[in-house]
């Protein structure tokens, strides 16, 4: 997602492994800990965000708990499967995908980008790319389609991420002008 002139170290690049917890209740709150944690461990400018889906009628759920919505260990499947019996009786469940993106600069100085891409929950998966709750998820902007069903051009175009991802690089290539 990243445009030619810009290029970042990867935290393999950095012999980076571990994981950092994320205990944070919003978005914003895990992104800047996992991007503090970095900062204060390498002292360089760096970026972590966090991310899930918010269905409306489930008051945000899963939220910060996407990925261990069924558990620690849940699996996409298991997920999925909590999520189709949360919204089962919901006629048309409306949700949305969330990024956040926490940067920390070279003076240590907090930076927030975020991303959302509205849509909706179907009541039984479709498609077979990308992960998490993508099979379930509608975009508004293609209502006929799962995020499973686009192809990486397609969901790179309107996803969260893509958008979180574009204001942090329009806040960089600001920097340099």
């Amino acid at each position: 997602m990243l445009p030619k002139g810009i290029t970042i170290e990867t935290l393999s690049d950095i012999n980076f492994h571990e994981e950092i917890a994320e205990t944070a209740d919003t978005f914003e709150g895990n992104a800047l800990i996992k991007a503090h944690y970095l900062y204060d461990r390498f002292h360089k400018p760096c970026f972590a965000d966090d991310s899930g889906l918010e269905v409306d009628e489930l008051r945000g759920a899963p939220g910060v708990y996407s990925a261990r919505y069924s558990g620690e260990k849940a699996s996409d499947m298991e997920n999925n499967n909590k999520l189709l019996c949360a919204v089962k009786e919901i006629p048309n469940p409306h949700a949305q995908f969330r990024c956040v993106i926490a940067y920390i600069d070279k003076e240590g100085a907090e930076h927030i980008f975020e991303g959302i891409v509205r849509g909706s929950i179907t009541h039984s998966p479709k498609g077979d790319k990308g992960f998490g709750y993508d099979p379930l998820f509608v975009p508004d902007v293609y209502p006929d389609k799962t995020f499973a069903e686009l192809s990486l051009e397609e969901k790179n175009q309107i996803s969260h991420r893509a958008q979180a991802v574009k204001r942090f690089v329009d806040y960089i290539k600001s920097l340099k002008a």
